[in-house]
């Protein structure tokens, strides 16, 4: 969150006008760096009274049993409730431990959400324009056929950050939801669908059709977010795909940039195409600090409604606060609009196995560079879930 250091300094020091409290603002970047620095400190002991655990939920449930991670439930029920109803279920959800959990945390709310955040599609407008395209492409097949009207002009039509694996997952999980819908989904984490089910082998197709029709950027698949974002930005690919954190990207790399949001574009219309999407950045407090009050009264005035609204205006992000949407620039409302067909892994019944998950999205890039055909990274994929699941077994 380093381009929000300008306005989360401007809010801390309002803060302290308004309290008289102190409060000390440091962010780190790039997020992995960032990520081993929080791990670090958790083993020193000296985790600042609040921080961000960047990783899967059940990595935060391990800070959480190490006791590194305050309970805020009782915090959120407070005033009947006032402080949680005034936030996006969907956001609190990444931070939401239910009963009976996998990870045997206590149930209870163990983090405060700033903002949320979806994926979706950019594109040009110029650029578009430029290709003869009158609009952007509201199925697969159209988008193809733009991706060659690009290809003609000599512009790379689609570029995305697929060097970093989880976007790449988070493009495919869009098309497994489209053509097969959830159920079908699931049941293949549970091991009842194989991934040689002709719908997943159509799930791996989507990318060898992009290949083929030449619609990727030279080296998509070493190329990480933060170099995909200047590519778009700077008007070298006509498509992206992006969280919604890409507006206050790309109008500091470029402010003349004129784009517009889109879902990606569905391949099938038997099942809806779902979008991720929830909390975007959370922060927890930690549990041994001796401003734990103070850090957690912090945390409520910075997701009250107009601290929120002041943060979507400066740093163009969408706020976890529902009043707040109301104060949306305009740039950010097509992104708002994705929420309500937002899904997230956080929010599944079950995820798949994380070996599984990284042979599927290795396969992808598999496909791109032209390594495999989609029946052979299907067959790989089921091989490994079959040995996960005889592991389980045993």
């Amino acid at each position: 969150m380093t381009d929000r250091d300008e306005t989360f300094k401007k809010l801390a020091a309002e803060y302290t006008k308004q309290t008289g409290i102190e409060v000390a603002i440091e962010l780190f970047a790039p997020s992995d760096a960032y990520s081993q620095k929080i791990i670090a400190a958790a083993q020193a002991n000296v985790l600042p009274d609040i921080y961000g655990i960047l990783d899967k939920k059940s990595i935060v449930a391990d800070f959480i049993k190490a006791g590194l991670v305050a309970d805020l439930t009782a915090e959120f029920a407070a005033d009947d409730g006032a402080w949680e109803k005034s936030l996006f279920e969907k956001a609190l959800a990444v931070n939401r431990f239910e009963e009976g959990n996998t990870y045997g945390v206590k149930p209870g709310i163990y983090g405060a959400p700033i903002d949320v955040t979806n994926m979706q599609m950019l594109y040009n407008k110029k650029l578009l324009a430029k290709a003869g395209i009158s609009k952007p492409p509201a199925t697969f097949d159209e988008f193809l056929k733009a991706a060659q009207a690009f290809k003609r002009i000599g512009i790379p039509a689609f570029v995305s950050g697929w060097g970093e694996l989880w976007l790449a997952d988070c493009f495919a999980s869009n098309y497994a939801f489209n053509i097969m819908g959830d159920d079908k989904v699931f049941n293949t984490f549970r091991g009842r669908v194989p991934y040689t089910d002709p719908d997943w082998v159509k799930v791996f197709e989507v990318f060898r059709d992009m290949r083929d029709k030449g619609a990727l950027i030279d080296g998509i698949v070493t190329k990480g977010n933060k170099y995909a974002e200047q590519d778009f930005a700077l008007e070298r690919a006509a498509f992206s795909f992006n969280g919604s954190w890409c507006v206050n990207v790309y109008k500091d790399m470029n402010p003349n940039l004129e784009y517009g949001v889109m879902p990606p574009p569905p391949v099938s219309s038997a099942h809806a195409l779902k979008i991720w999407g929830g909390a975007g950045s959370s922060f927890m407090v930690n549990s041994f600090s001796p401003n734990r009050d103070k850090a957690i009264a912090f945390l409520k005035w910075l997701t009250a409604k107009d601290q929120q609204a002041v943060l979507s205006t400066e740093t163009n992000n969408l706020p976890s606060n529902r009043d707040a949407m109301q104060m949306l620039p305009p740039v950010l409302e097509s992104f708002a609009k994705g929420m309500e067909n937002s899904t997230h892994p956080t929010l599944w019944p079950l995820n798949e196995d994380p070996l599984v998950t990284e042979a599927f999205d290795k396969g992808i890039q598999a496909i791109l560079i032209g390594e495999k055909t989609p029946q052979q990274v299907a067959e790989n994929v089921q091989k490994v879930k079959q040995r996960q699941m005889t592991k389980e077994r045993k």
